[in-house]
């Protein structure tokens, strides 16, 4: 049963200071967004869970004050005003009476342009992806304010909070008995994870990693629209849920493209993410988020069984077993994969530039859920430079590609300490090189091979040629440079472990 202003607005288009092509409703446990056809209006329910107090109209008004500024930092063409609602009688928006109600204001777009209705269509490919993982890496390290040392933001007891809340919420809403004892042993999973976890949340805390985010990064929150993608629906009513560890947020939107059974899309966007920030280090607590935002979405669905909604018991037990799938998976990565015989390995490409070992590589971490590190993004990264910025010979110097490949066998050793399957996009076209990340392996005691990615020269020359012309790669290398790995690499021996450059579908 809808409130009558709910109603009123839903009934009549007079309400509306602007033409109304459509009338429609979309509601969640925690607003109703009445749809117009040009704009669309939030508006807050008049409720107190706990993690949130809608109670009273100036808490409403201050919320929807926080959700314009933050939104605007994503969506600012979207993100419109907040208005205020008069006259219980006949609902007037920007009415002249008495404000009985508040409400943010913003461009109306397709309601079926959301991700997570392009994923249940089939319809979502990389573009999207591409673009999310490009956007948010650009608003983790550019435009989020980072949490002072003095804040509680990020300290390790806070993350444990909304955790410890998550079971609280689900535990009251549980009666089968095997949902109940699954729900124990993730509660267990998760204070045992966190007591782990507590120096690298600490260290992440210090290193200036948690940050004012988006709070609520999930598929059903991100728009294609045009062409371009839309954020939107910061999550603007609790602090504590908001700033976070970046990696943290990453997980949300890993985690639901891993529930939609799209893996490759996830590894893609993983990897665009790390790529672009560098962040190798926040992956050791990407299974613990992950694990987290399954059980929030969990917590979701059992608020709205209190709101009516028989479906979202299903929904909630789905979840709460998604969340224990994750916790106990070799890698939340590859849950949806075909796995390799053992998944944990390492992989490095060998060829000349040009030879296609980005391409290859990429189809291979979509295949098996690996994480990619790029030399020539790890050598200007370690310089100071951005992936696409011009360097100086210096970078391409025998010592300073010596302290890149040593560079990329210590990223890659965090990432096998871990849990995580990696492979390495470089050259290797010598064998002191292979040799050092076959050690590695035997060190890590995990499988070790080499995708082999060959080319004529002439279609060498060409991709060189035109990627140069392109601008738009990592990559530097020309025909001078080409020339000189012809001449000098040192082939592959007889006895290193060669794999080829496709996938098995």
């Amino acid at each position: 049963m809808l409130p009558p202003l709910i109603g009123a607005l839903l009934a009549d288009a007079a309400c509306y200071d602007h033409p109304v092509k459509k009338l429609e409703l979309i509601e969640t446990h925690i607003s109703w967004v009445v749809l117009t056809g040009d704009y669309a209006y939030k508006i807050r329910k008049p409720v107190n869970l706990g993690f949130l107090d809608f109670s009273t109209l100036l808490l409403r008004r201050q919320d929807c004050l926080e959700e314009l500024r933050l939104n605007r930092r994503l969506a600012a063409d979207y993100y419109l005003d907040v208005v205020a609602i008069s006259d219980a009688a006949m609902p007037r928006i920007n009415g002249s009476g008495e404000a009985i109600e508040y409400a943010v204001k913003m461009r109306q777009f397709p309601t079926d342009a959301t991700l997570d209705k392009l994923a249940e269509r089939g319809g979502l490919g990389r573009q999207p992806i591409d673009a999310l993982a490009a956007r948010l890496a650009h608003f983790h390290s550019l435009e989020c304010e980072r949490a002072t040392d003095s804040s509680p933001w990020g300290e390790p007891e806070e993350i444990a909070r909304p955790v410890a809340e998550n079971f609280k919420v689900l535990a009251d809403r549980l009666d089968d008995p095997v949902e109940i004892q699954c729900l124990s042993a993730l509660q267990n999973w998760c204070v045992a994870e966190h007591a782990r976890l507590i120096p690298l949340m600490t260290e992440r805390k210090k290193m200036g990693w948690v940050r004012e985010c988006h709070g609520d990064l999930h598929l059903a929150n991100l728009a294609w629209v045009d062409g371009r993608l839309v954020i939107f629906d910061c999550l603007e009513f609790s602090s504590a849920l908001r700033w976070m560890d970046v990696i943290s947020e990453v997980a949300f939107c890993y985690m639901d493209l891993l529930h939609r059974k799209l893996p490759a899309l996830a590894a893609r966007f993983l990897n665009g993410w790390l790529e672009a920030v560098g962040d190798y280090q926040g992956v050791a607590l990407l299974r613990y988020y992950a694990v987290y935002r399954a059980l929030v979405r969990a917590k979701v669905a059992g608020l709205r069984i209190d709101q009516g909604c028989r479906a979202s018991r299903t929904e909630m037990n789905d979840c709460l077993h998604w969340a224990e799938q994750l916790s106990t998976s070799n890698s939340p990565l590859t849950t949806s994969h075909s796995l390799l015989p053992n998944h944990l390995s390492l992989t490095i490409t060998h060829g000349y530039s040009g030879s296609g070992k980005t391409t290859y590589s990429q189809r291979w971490l979509e295949r098996y859920g690996m994480i990619r590190l790029r030399s020539d993004v790890e050598r200007k990264r370690q310089a100071g430079l951005s992936a696409l910025d011009k360097s100086g010979p210096g970078l391409y110097s025998r010592q300073s590609s010596l302290a890149t490949y040593r560079h990329l066998a210590q990223l890659a050793e965090g990432l096998l300490a871990a849990g995580w399957p990696v492979i390495v996009d470089a050259a290797f076209l010598e064998r002191d090189q292979r040799d050092l990340f076959c050690d590695l392996a035997a060190r890590c005691a995990v499988p070790f091979q080499i995708l082999d990615c060959q080319a004529d020269p002439a279609i060498l020359r060409e991709r060189i040629t035109r990627r140069a012309e392109a601008g738009r790669d990592a990559s530097e290398a020309d025909l001078r440079v080409l020339q000189y790995q012809m001449d000098t690499a040192q082939p592959l021996g007889e006895d290193e472990a060669v794999l080829n450059s496709s996938p098995p579908a």
